[in-house]
C-alpha cells in the first residue's frame, strides 16, 4: 500500500491537494483523528486498497503528537508512507481566511486569527520535520495540484532532491532546506531582448553560460551539494529542497535550477520547480 498523509496549516490548500489525490485514483479520507490511522490502514489494506490519502491535522487536537510514532510503525510494516506538509506565510493565510470568511478551526477562547495560526504552527512543528514541505503562499490551485502529483508519483526508494527557483522580491520559500542567492550575477533582465524570456530559453542560457562569474558560482554550488548531500542521505531524509533565488525568479535562478537538475539527475532522483513561472 502507498499511504499519503496530508497535513499542514489550515488555509494552506489541504482540501485542494486531497481532491487532486482523489482525482488521481487515491482513496481519500479527510480529518482523520491520528489514533485511528492504524485501524483505517488495516481495514483498507484488507479490502485491497493500494493507494490511500489521509488528511491529519490540528483538528486531531492533543492526539496529533502520536502521528510521528504511528508513521514510523507503519513504515516498519513495509507500507510506503509519505507525509506532505502544506505551509504558507501568515499574511497569506490571513488573506485566505478573510476572503473565504471561514473560521479558523482553533478559533476559541477569544484567540485572534494570528494567534490561532501561531498556535497551529506550534502544534504541527514536529510533523514538519518528518514531511516534505510545500510552500503554497504563491501557488494557484492548478500549480498546487501539479506539485502534489509530481511528489507522490515520483519513485521514493531513496532520497529525492528538489530544486526550486524563486524571486527574492516575492519572498524566500518556506519549504527550502538550503537557499542560494544568485542576485550578484549579471542579470539578463537588463537586456531588452532577453527580458521577456526565461532561464529555459536558449538566448538566456547562452548569455549566462558565457559569463565566468556565473559558471564559477554554479561550480561552487554543485561542489557544495556533491560534498554534503551524503550527509542528508545518512540522516534518512526523504526530501531535500534546494532553493535558488534571484531578483524576479525568471532568469538566473531558473537557469541555475535547470543546470543543477541536468547534473544531479544522472545518479539521483531529482525534481524541479519554478515558482515564478506561472507556478510551474
Amino acid at each position: 500500500m502507498q499511504l499519503i498523509i496530508l497535513t499542514g496549516l489550515s488555509g494552506s490548500g489541504k482540501s485542494v491537494a486531497l481532491k487532486a489525490l482523489e482525482d488521481s485514483a487515491y482513496y481519500t479520507c479527510d480529518n482523520l483523528p491520528a489514533p485511528l490511522l492504524p485501524a483505517l490502514v488495516d481495514f483498507l489494506e484488507g479490502a485491497g486498497y493500494q493507494r490511500v490519502a489521509v488528511s491529519v491535522d490540528a483538528r486531531s487536537g492533543d492526539t496529533l503528537c502520536e502521528l510521528p510514532r504511528l508513521v514510523r510503525e507503519l513504515k516498519a510494516r513495509g507500507i510506503d508512507v509519505r507525509v506532505l506538509f502544506l505551509d504558507a506565510k501568515t499574511e497569506t493565510l490571513l488573506k485566505r481566511f478573510s476572503e473565504t470568511r471561514r473560521r479558523h478551526p482553533l478559533s476559541h477562547n477569544d484567540l485572534t486569527v494570528v494567534e490561532c495560526i501561531a498556535k497551529e504552527r506550534n502544534l504541527l512543528a514536529e510533523l514538519g520535520d518528518i514531511a516534505h514541505r510545500i510552500d503554497t503562499s504563491d501557488l494557484n490551485p492548478n500549480a498546487l495540484r501539479a506539485w502534489v502529483k509530481d511528489v507522490v508519483e515520483f519513485d521514493q526508494s531513496g532520497m529525492t532532491l528538489l530544486f526550486e527557483s524563486f524571486g527574492f522580491k516575492h519572498g524566500v520559500p518556506l519549504d527550502a532546506d538550503l537557499v542560494f542567492d544568485v542576485r550578484s550575477l549579471p542579470n539578463p533582465f537588463y537586456d531588452p531582448n532577453l527580458r521577456p524570456l526565461t532561464g529555459k530559453d536558449p538566448a538566456v542560457i547562452a548569455f549566462l553560460a558565457a559569463d565566468e562569474k556565473v559558471q564559477s558560482m554554479l561550480a561552487d554550488i554543485r561542489g557544495f551539494l556533491d560534498k554534503w548531500l551524503p550527509s542528508f542521505v545518512a540522516d534518512n531524509r526523504s526530501y531535500v529542497t534546494v532553493a535558488i533565488g534571484c531578483t524576479g525568479g525568471e532568469h538566473r535562478s531558473v537557469y541555475f535550477v535547470e543546470q543543477l537538475l541536468r547534473h544531479f539527475q544522472r545518479d539521483r532522483r531529482v525534481l524541479a520547480r519554478h515558482r515564478e513561472l506561472s507556478g510551474s
